[in-house]
């Protein structure tokens, strides 16, 4: 941990690839800013990602870095946290990584509450293979695929994850730099599964959940309806209320006790011992 980080500290030397306006710009710094402000830096990061336009993001950070295969960045960072207590894992995805194959992923790495930070860059479309329904996609969203739009409700992320027993839900916007940042800080510094859904809109195949619509929209919890995150209850009514799009954090567990903790994972288990454990090849052997 260090006090003298700055968040261009965690910038890499590879340029964005991204659409020119892409929201992904602005929650990728947000991300940085909030690891920055935590006294974090680059040598005591891992950023894991999966696939979609949000899976670059761990070329464009500065830390260590894995870019998972699709739906399965989570088990990844699961894994780092396990074998890595003392370092800081952030999971990057999208909403099509996320909570369409990576769903099953989703629900257990938020009941097990691992100890890391998994933001979402939900555009509702799926961006890099061209402009698909995605599982936050409106049921009217038409699209080449679907032009009729999919006839589906949306899937809630955010009670999907309070149904799984989780200990840290918020929402953010990405052009809301200042309150993203923030938002994505308290997630950090949570004992437990921080899960932020991040609006991130998608300019080029996207146009109607667009910046000015999030604009237009957003309801902040603390600062416009000074909820109780505290209050499970509270977050319930608010995460099933379809009819805002709100900006916060939701549900918080001040109780929380993370994973690693519940089991005793404390040490560093990432050096292996030269030569395999006792008995390993009789295992082996009965497979074959």
């Amino acid at each position: 941990m260090s006090s003298d980080v700055r968040f261009t500290d965690f910038k890499s030397d590879k340029q964005p690839t991204w659409c020119p306006g892409c929201g992904d710009f602005g929650t990728m710094n947000g991300m940085m800013k909030a690891l920055a402000n935590t006294g974090n830096d680059p040598d005591n990061t891992f950023v894991v990602a999966g696939i979609g336009c949000s899976g670059k993001i761990g070329t464009y950070m500065h830390s260590y870095a894995l870019h998972g295969v699709h739906g399965r960045a989570l088990p990844v960072g699961t894994g780092v946290k396990m074998a890595r207590p003392d370092i800081e894992v952030m999971v990057a995805g999208g909403d099509g990584d996320g909570y369409s194959i990576g769903a099953g992923h989703f629900v257990h790495a938020v009941r097990r509450n691992v100890d890391m930070t998994y933001c979402v860059m939900d555009n509702r479309i799926y961006g890099l293979t061209k402009g698909q329904a995605s599982p936050t996609s409106r049921s009217d969203f038409e699209t080449s695929t679907t032009p009729e739009g999919p006839k589906q409700p949306p899937v809630n992320p955010l009670a999907l994850a309070l149904a799984s027993g989780a200990s840290f839900i918020a929402q953010s916007f990405s052009s809301d730099a200042m309150r993203h940042a923030e938002i994505v800080q308290k997630a950090i510094e949570h004992d437990g599964f921080g899960f932020v859904n991040v609006f991130s809109p998608c300019v080029t195949f996207n146009d109607v959940d667009t910046y000015d619509y999030f604009r237009d929209s957003l309801v902040d919890l603390q600062e416009d309806e000074d909820h109780d995150p505290t209050d499970y209850e509270a977050a319930k009514e608010v995460i099933l209320d379809a009819d805002k799009e709100y900006q916060g954090v939701m549900y918080q567990d001040e109780n929380s006790v993370p994973y690693h903790e519940q089991h005793g994972v404390t040490e560093d288990m990432s050096e292996i011992p030269d030569g395999a454990p006792e008995d390993a090849m009789d295992l082996v052997r009965e497979f074959y």
